[in-house]
């Protein structure tokens, strides 16, 4: 995926895992919760690859983990 921003990707994807990994799931078990494969998860959240999330699955995240969204888009 070519982005202007792929900076961003890069931390929202370690944003997911900390919260993820914080909140003890593994990404099998996350992954099941919010509908996608593990292979889209390791895909958003790995740091040599670009993959973006539609807002119905960065929302569906963030309400398995029970934090706002704007946890995993905000500048820290």
């Amino acid at each position: 995926m070519q982005t202007e921003f792929p900076e961003k990707y890069r931390i929202l994807g370690l944003k997911i895992a900390y919260y993820r990994n914080k909140d003890g799931y593994t990404q099998e078990v996350f992954a099941e919760k919010i509908n996608k494969s593990v292979n889209f998860l390791a895909q958003v959240e790995g740091t040599g690859t670009t993959r973006g999330v539609s807002l119905e699955t960065l929302f569906k995240m963030a309400a398995v983990l029970q934090i706002p969204a704007s946890k995993l888009l905000e500048d820290d």
